[in-house]
């Protein structure tokens, strides 16, 4: 006989085109109806909290006095919590993110009773290839979600195993029509039976055993109250079937039984059966770039920098480091940071951004203040310290600001020794603006605040002090106007229309044309982008760029500015009237030293529905892409052959090949590639004839939440049609990222690296007389330069240094984003007593063998890795 195994559920979007606050009010009244029924009904044994902790918390905030009524129904099995804090993308949120969003989740719900171990992103706009180890490193090996599957992936079943590819592996049991089927069931008969004949036919159709999923529950839907009445009635309607209340791991029981369930890989964005928006990558750019930068400064400079105090003897500060990851978290949620939302709930998730980067850069202040404030040394002079929260010493240019009353200084390092600098520039600074209490004294002596540049090495993961010494010294520096720029790796000029014609010295290529503008109309919503029919693009191929080229003994600096004329609408778009206009200033960074082309971007649009990118043209005519995702890479196709029967088969949406990245997308034949790293967007292409061109999203900008009947996506809309005018961008906006050439293929390359050095910038701190905020001075002395850990191979890439959650120790997290496996090898200038491998949660896996304070481990391709010592 056929099991049904109802789930009562709620689908708990926090905001959406409502905000969090109307959202609160529904779940304080919706929780009560709920504990009520689990605590006074024995026949309805569960209800499923949609997998997020960030529920509790918001319901705790209001009715703290209800703890221990949610205690005693979650350890009776019967409310079901966790194991996420919120419900994340996996698209372009980043995998310290995930593997942080699952750590607080489970550890919320442990307060409580066990959590649901089940991967439960029902909602997701797509799954990441590297979800299944992410999922096994929390000892969790079952997984359910809805987005971005198909035939073509190997199987026309809802249930299968999927493997990532390092060998982990879940079973997945998919909601092949959502999770909302079961939403509101009527009492009317013939109602009920037309709605779950139409699932049923499906349901049947994908299940490899007798047990089918109805999920009872929809957005913000409370208790469906006479749920025994539609079981009942279900029951009359088909004898032949058993009807009853369930939870999702009943099945997963059954499920174990079939041993003949085939196993896929890959990620899974296909739009044939439902929406993935995969196009989304974009929307609200400001609020992507945001997301993308504070992710970095978190992990790649906050919490190695919280290390390193910690191992000299300071706080690690476990507590304000959750509260800025549970912010950032909250912005993870699929709409939240899809930025399918109403603009007033884009204003609070910019506000939730600002928290978090305001917390963030106060921390990272704090702690550099701790550990250079307590230096122990007899010398007097104030003090400039760099940080390299890299495992590997780094030559490295510099800038950075020193503030003084001096008129000329030189620095010298802790041996003496002097190390040159230039003086980029000099301003007079209010003494005021350093510290109130000088002013309120009487003195008013101004300060100035040099900006200085500097060539140096700096420490693996640790620092290096240089004094500022008052001596007379050449106090200027040597840029010098030029046509050409070359530096140990590049030739580079800047064409009459702002683009770039840069030669590749180590390979003996050119490239023109880099960084043309590509503008389209956009006559999509929040969800997607969509062209206009039979349009033809414009370019600024004929702009005319005001260019400024200089050049010193450490970098070369471009300074481009261009206006395009574009029409401010799509009606004007229509009519070809170019009456706006988008001005793009790049401001361009080369080191004399690095294969690198850094490039800041200043954005002001003045116009409406449309979008920009940039061209990056690289000669090189590709059949796939390689960019990374969460702890590795992956491998694309640059056409997306369902483009040739997509509406044939009906498919949701058009597969165009517009793609998601982390940090870097590259193109590559055997002997060279060419990569964009980036600190902002997170969105290409590639196109051209050839498909030999990275086209980077720069912004799109719409007014509405939801369309329907688009180019890219026919039918009903999605979300709902709600204007949302400030998703038109209009104003400025500003994004970073780079391009680099390597030798050989881009996965052989580790460009990972690449774009982890180019988002780890080298950190300095200025320690002055003065600081409007009073510190007491620690028992705790610090070494004038001082080394943590350092890795003896240079292959891995590492994800993250920081302090255990529960142990004294320290998690080190690294990863293999390269086509052949690696090891992982790091020496701790400390004592170590033991180091061992331990999962993402932090659970001991084994010992490892440790000699000389030097460890390794064997990093499979696309695996990460995780070391406590």
């Amino acid at each position: 006989m056929k099991k049904v195994h109802i789930v009562p559920h709620m689908h708990w979007d926090r905001e959406w085109y409502f905000s969090t606050e109307e959202s609160r009010i529904l779940l304080v009244n919706n929780m009560e109806e709920i504990m009520e029924m689990l605590e006074t009904n024995p026949d309805y044994p569960y209800y499923v909290l949609d997998g997020q902790t960030s529920i509790l918390e918001d319901y705790f905030a209001v009715k703290p006095e209800n703890k221990e009524r949610v205690r005693k129904l979650v350890q009776a099995g019967k409310l079901i919590i966790g194991p996420w804090y919120t419900q994340t993308d996996e698209m372009v949120v980043g995998g310290e993110s995930i593997v942080r969003n699952l750590l607080y989740g489970l550890k919320d719900s442990e307060e409580f009773g066990s959590p649901m171990k089940i991967g439960y992103l029902p909602d997701s706009f797509g799954q990441s290839s590297q979800m299944p180890q992410i999922l096994n490193g929390f000892d969790i090996k079952y997984s359910i979600f809805w987005r971005g599957t198909s035939e073509r992936h190997g199987t026309d079943k809802t249930e299968f195993y999927w493997e990532s590819d390092d060998g982990s592996k879940v079973l997945v049991q998919l909601f092949p029509l959502g999770y909302a089927i079961g939403k509101y069931l009527p009492e009317d008969e013939e109602k009920l039976q037309e709605r779950i004949n139409k699932y049923f036919t499906v349901l049947d159709r994908g299940a490899t055993t007798e047990n089918i999923i109805l999920p009872n529950g929809h957005d913000q839907m409370p208790i469906q109250k006479n749920i025994f009445t539609i079981i009942e009635k279900l029951q009359h309607l088909y004898p032949d079937r058993e009807f009853f209340l369930s939870k999702y791991e009943n099945v997963f029981d059954q499920l174990e039984q079939n041993q003949t369930l085939p196993t896929l890989q890959g990620e899974f964005l296909d739009g044939k059966y439902m929406r993935v928006h995969r196009s989304i990558y974009s929307t609200r750019m400001d609020i992507k770039a945001a997301n993308t930068r504070i992710e970095n400064k978190i992990t790649n400079i906050l919490e190695p920098l919280a290390s390193i105090a910690y191992s000299l003897g300071f706080e690690y500060h476990h507590g304000l480091i959750e509260l800025i990851w549970k912010e950032i978290m909250k912005n993870h949620a699929h709409d939240s940071i899809g930025c399918c939302c109403s603009d007033k709930v884009h204003r609070e998730i910019v506000n939730r951004f600002f928290l978090a980067e305001e917390k963030t850069d106060q921390l990272i202040e704090f702690y550099k203040r701790k550990i250079t404030d307590s230096i122990a040394t007899e010398r007097k002079e104030d003090r400039l310290t760099a940080f390299n929260l890299l495992p590997y010493e780094r030559a490295e240019v510099v800038t950075t600001m020193v503030i003084t009353k001096l008129e000329a200084f030189k620095l010298e390092d802790g041996e003496g020794n002097e190390i040159p600098f230039e003086v980029l520039n000099k301003e007079i600074m209010d003494p005021g603006l350093i510290d109130r209490q000088i002013v309120h004294y009487g003195n008013y002596d101004p300060f100035y605040q040099y900006t200085i540049q500097l060539k140096d090495s700096i420490p693996a993961m640790g620092y290096k002090t240089y004094f500022v010494v008052n001596e007379e010294s050449d106090m200027d520096h040597t840029f010098a106007e030029k046509e050409l720029v070359e530096t140990d790796y590049y030739e580079v000029s800047v064409n009459p229309n702002g683009t770039l014609k840069i030669y590749d010295k180590q390979h003996q290529k050119g490239f023109d044309n880099v960084l043309l503008l590509e503008n389209g109309g956009d006559d999509g919503d929040e969800y997607d982008f969509s062209p206009l029919a039979d349009e033809t693009l414009l370019y600024s191929d004929d702009v005319e760029a005001d260019v400024k080229v200089r050049q010193n003994k450490y970098e070369a600096q471009l300074d481009i500015q261009l206006k395009m004329d574009v029409p401010g609408d799509l009606e004007d778009r229509k009519n070809k009237k170019a009456d706006q206009f988008v001005q793009v200033h790049w401001k361009i960074t080369i080191p004399n030293h690095l294969p690198i082309i850094k490039v800041e971007a200043e954005i002001d649009n003045q116009a409406k529905d449309h979008r920009l990118r940039t061209l990056i043209p690289t000669g090189i005519a590709s059949s796939f892409s390689v960019s990374d995702n969460q702890f590795g890479f992956i491998k694309r196709d640059v056409y997306d052959s369902a483009m040739d029967y997509w509406e044939e088969e009906g498919w949701d949406e058009r597969p165009d090949s517009i793609y998601p990245m982390l940090s870097f997308i590259g193109l590559s034949d055997h002997e060279h590639g060419i990569s964009v790293l980036t600190n902002s967007t997170r969105e290409y292409e590639v196109i051209g004839d050839q498909y030999d061109t990275i086209a980077i999203t720069l912004f799109r900008g719409v007014g509405v939440l939801g369309k329907e009947e688009m180019l890219r996506r026919p039918g009903r809309p999605s979300g709902i049609k709600l204007p949302t005018p400030d998703s038109q961008m209009l104003g400025k906006l500003k994004l970073d990222f780079a391009i680099t050439t390597h030798k050989g293929s881009t996965a052989s390359a580790n460009v990972g690296r690449a774009a982890k050095e180019y988002t780890t910038p080298i950190q300095t701190y200025n320690k002055i007389p003065h600081n409007a905020m009073k510190l007491n001075q620690e028992d705790v002395h610090t070494p004038l330069s001082f080394s943590l850990l350092q890795e003896t191979i240079s292959t891995t890439v590492l994800s993250v240094l920081k302090k255990a959650e529960k142990e004294e120790g320290f998690v080190l997290r690294f990863y293999n984003p390269a086509d052949a496996e690696k090891a992982g090898s790091f020496k701790v200038n400390l004592a170590v007593d033991h180091v061992k491998e331990v999962n993402l949660n932090e659970k001991v896996i084994s010992a490892l063998h440790v000699e000389n304070n030097e460890f390794n481990v064997v990093v499979k391709q696309n695996q990460v890795k995780t070391v406590m010592f």
